[in-house]
């Protein structure tokens, strides 16, 4: 099954590293949507199925956490799983994001801590979803 992914992310450098990282994280990789900011991605998520979000706090318009609450007060999407992908260093604010059911990776990321992460949101065990490909 390929994961349909949603990558919201200010920068357009950083998107661009965030979906090459997602092609060598050996996932099997359906639709990878972009997004400037949070706004912008409610939009795309309104007209496209994402199976996952993978986003940045710190963003004009509107940024991650305030998607996040978004997300989580609309019943379509309050399951959606989410991972902030940031340099965020504030323990305080990484712990409420974890409490609204979002997962974390922090700026610079490998392949393979990305990987784990996604498989950890999506639920079961990293090395199963590696080798069978089920989800």
């Amino acid at each position: 099954m390929a994961l349909n992914i949603l990558v919201v992310e200010d920068s357009s450098v950083m998107r661009a590293i965030i979906i090459k990282t997602l092609r060598l994280s050996q996932l099997p990789l359906g639709d990878v949507h972009e997004a400037n900011n949070g706004q912008e991605a409610l939009k795309v998520l309104d007209g496209n199925w994402v199976d996952l979000v993978l986003v940045d706090i710190n963003m004009p318009v509107m940024d991650g956490e305030e998607m996040i609450n978004r997300l989580r007060q609309n019943p379509a999407t309050a399951d959606l799983p989410v991972i902030v992908v940031s340099t965020e260093g504030s323990e305080t604010r990484k712990e409420g994001l974890l409490q609204k059911g979002a997962g974390f990776v922090h700026k610079p990321f490998t392949p393979e801590t990305l990987r784990d992460a996604i498989l950890r949101s999506l639920g079961g065990s990293d090395e199963q979803k590696a080798g069978d490909g089920t989800f």
